[in-house]
């Protein structure tokens, strides 16, 4: 593929992205937390710093991977870039591989380290790259982390798109090896199972983000871009984030979990915590948020997120992200039956 219909791809993501709304029937409202009437903390009490096995969040929000390698989405990085280092979030950008093939689109991810000097980044590649590539991936940006994003039902909608798989858990074995920084493979919206979580887990991945149905729906996407829009049945492919995390409470002592994938408000991001979630991303919220009201509305809409979860957070007795995770649910009868009929043990 040339490097313009490469740029011109990237547009026509964040383009169809920018249009999507986020699902009107969400997995998150299957869950009600059990409301005790009166709280024994203050919200200042409260404290939303995640420890993470390798790096502290100082909240449990972060910027998720969404664009870069195009003139407009540098524009959209550096903006992103600016509500990141001014509220202290961590940010991921998306693939590099436009960057790590053609240098002149280097600046539109390294535009997010010039601004955010002090703060903490995840570069992104795919999980087909070559292991000297994700290594140039994380030097580009000075990386803490390097998100490998799995994407199969995008490529297999994607016109253009890869066609083998087969390789691609080997290579993460590689790039685990081979990357100094922490890895964390990332799903692209179709959510993960526990036996992906499983075998990642054995060839020493630490990090998973789940990121679920439910949010950016990259087969939605791809299939606008198919001449005769013959997919969209596949719209509904995955698991949402809620049934992700719930195929993830096996191994949340050993991995840190992230969940990203059709947060819509403070409540679903404190119901991610609840279910074992060490951080929570958001991509289109952001991006919405920066283009259609600029920056100082986006840091207002970021600090109100992270005031409002505290407020959810007193009402549990939650002073801290572990103890959220004490908190008491009840899940709907479609929950249950999904908890059921795939043998998950959530206690």
């Amino acid at each position: 593929m040339s490097d313009i219909k490469r740029e011109q791809r990237k547009n026509e993501h964040v383009e169809i992205a920018m249009a999507q709304k986020d699902a009107t029937i969400s997995d998150f409202d299957e869950i009600r937390f059990v409301h005790h009437s009166i709280p024994n903390i203050d919200v200042d009490d409260v404290d939303l710093t995640s420890n993470l096995i390798d790096f502290t969040l100082n909240q449990p929000l972060y910027i998720n991977a969404m664009t870069g390698g195009s003139e407009w989405t540098k524009q959209i990085n550096e903006k992103l870039a600016v509500i990141a280092r001014e509220t202290g979030i961590a940010m991921a950008v998306g693939s590099t591989h436009a960057a790590l093939r053609n240098s002149k689109m280097a600046s539109s991810f390294s535009v997010v380290r010039e601004t955010n000097p002090e703060g903490i980044i995840f570069s992104n590649v795919g999980a087909d790259v070559p292991v000297d590539k994700a290594v140039e991936s994380v030097k580009l940006l000075d990386a803490q982390a390097l998100q490998v994003h799995v994407n199969a039902p995008q490529e297999l909608v994607m016109p253009e798109g890869n066609r083998t798989f087969s390789t691609w858990m080997e290579n993460l074995a590689q790039i685990v090896t081979r990357v100094d920084v922490p890895v964390i493979v990332k799903e692209v919206g179709f959510g993960m199972s526990k036996e992906t979580i499983k075998s990642l887990n054995e060839i020493g991945i630490k990090y998973v983000d789940v990121s679920g149905r439910g949010g950016t729906n990259f087969v939605d996407i791809e299939n606008e871009r198919r001449t005769y829009k013959d997919m969209d049945y596949l719209g509904l492919w995955g698991q949402t984030t809620v049934e992700s995390l719930l195929e993830s409470t096996s191994y949340q002592q050993d991995m840190d979990i992230l969940a990203s994938g059709g947060v819509r408000t403070p409540l679903d991001a404190v119901k991610c915590l609840a279910l074992g979630a060490s951080a929570v991303g958001m991509s289109r919220p952001f991006l919405n948020h920066v283009e259609n009201y600029g920056i100082t509305e986006t840091l207002n809409y970021t600090e109100q997120f992270t005031d409002h979860m505290k407020k959810i957070m007193t009402m549990l007795n939650a002073k801290s992200i572990k103890d959220l995770q004490h908190a008491q649910m009840v899940f709907s009868p479609k929950l249950q039956s999904w908890i059921e009929q795939r043998g998950l043990d959530i206690k």
